[in-house]
């Protein structure tokens, strides 16, 4: 199936020009005062946590996505086990956190700053607004996508079965070989073909999501002076992509894509963060974090992301494993893969006291 591969082509050179542009739209000068700090910005400092962080997120990014990916050669790890059922889960805690804890809470920050002026928004929460918009949006993105693809998938295959039938009411002995052929082939395709649509258009709009947002939290790191802000979210962050990894590495492998795409889905899951943090030190001098400009490209890209992942979660992961036969019909992997549910969205949770 070249559709999936070719959205994901689309998507990743749409995100490539945003992640290009985005300076552009939070340059401005400050217009909101800025609370005088005791203590005083070391750049040389914070350029050195900036480096490490760079590293450590890079590394943790790419560890996290890959563990899933290169699992399916490690028998215990393989999509079919129940192993995968309970790491899914856990990564489905930690995305669900991290829209609600650590993305929502600041996008509703950046969206209601006294720094921007005006009742539009004084009066109108556009926080919630866009988290719900872009939950619908992708909703109709994965119904659309899927639909359109089952629809292609049964019009090519439908001339075959209807000269197979044709060439059958003619020749008894071929009919009958044929049509048991044609049964099985069908039949499997029945079953495989919605749910690897399903995964493909999943792990695409996932891996958007995710990649929206850290392209703004690494350029907010990127920019910032402070190394007492910086410091703690080496860890913070770290910790957070490779969770994140995990989870949207899973999603990967469950798509089956060919191995071009899964590198570049990697590669992109991989780099996003560190490239922003790249830009953010590279436009330190012009970046303005109180301008209403920053400010509002932020905080709608925050809930728009929020939006998405807290949908992903509830709907493409925990809903689709949970009520998966298989885990209906184990109640002990039920009971772990809840018990695996909260601690990932307890841990996440818990770094937001730091990050």
């Amino acid at each position: 199936m070249k559709g999936p591969s070719c959205i994901s082509s689309k998507l990743f050179t749409a995100f490539t020009l945003f992640v290009l542009l985005l300076p552009i739209f939070v340059f401005g000068e400050c217009t909101c005062d800025v609370d005088v700090q005791d203590e005083k910005q070391d750049r040389s400092l914070a350029l050195k946590y900036k480096i490490a962080a760079f590293v450590s997120i890079l590394l943790a990014s790419a560890i996290g996505v890959c563990i899933p990916v290169l699992g399916r050669t490690i028998p215990a790890l393989h999509p079919d086990r129940n192993v995968f059922f309970l790491i899914k889960a856990f990564a489905a805690g930690v995305i669900l956190a991290t829209g609600f804890i650590h993305i929502l809470p600041d996008a509703f920050e950046q969206l209601t700053s006294p720094c921007l002026k005006g009742k539009v928004w004084e009066n109108f929460p556009f926080t919630g607004f866009v988290a719900m918009m872009s939950a619908m949006g992708t909703f109709m993105v994965e119904t659309l996508a899927t639909g359109y693809y089952k629809r292609l998938h049964f019009s090519k295959s439908l001339p075959t079965n209807v000269d197979e039938e044709m060439q059958g009411d003619h020749v008894g002995h071929l009919h009958v070989h044929t049509h048991a052929t044609h049964g099985h082939s069908h039949g499997s395709g029945d079953s495989t073909a919605p749910d690897l649509l399903r995964h493909r258009v999943t792990s695409q709009v996932l891996e958007l999501g995710i990649l929206v947002h850290s392209v703004i939290i690494g350029i907010s790191l990127g920019a910032s002076q402070e190394p007492s802000t910086i410091k703690p979210l080496v860890a913070a962050l770290s910790f957070h992509q490779f969770f994140e990894g995990m989870g949207l590495g899973g999603c990967i492998t469950q798509a089956n894509f060919r191995t071009r795409a899964v590198v570049v889905m990697t590669l992109f899951f991989s780099l996003t963060t560190p490239a922003g943090i790249a830009v953010g030190i590279g436009i330190t001098n012009v970046y303005d974090e109180n301008s209403p400009t920053a400010l509002i490209v932020e905080g709608i890209f925050d809930s728009a992301a929020a939006g998405i992942l807290i949908y992903m979660a509830l709907v493409d992961l925990l809903a689709s494993d949970f009520m998966n036969p298989r885990m209906q019909s184990n109640g002990k992997l039920q009971l772990w893969a809840n018990i695996c549910l909260l601690l990932g969205a307890g841990c996440m949770s818990l770094l937001a006291i730091w990050a």
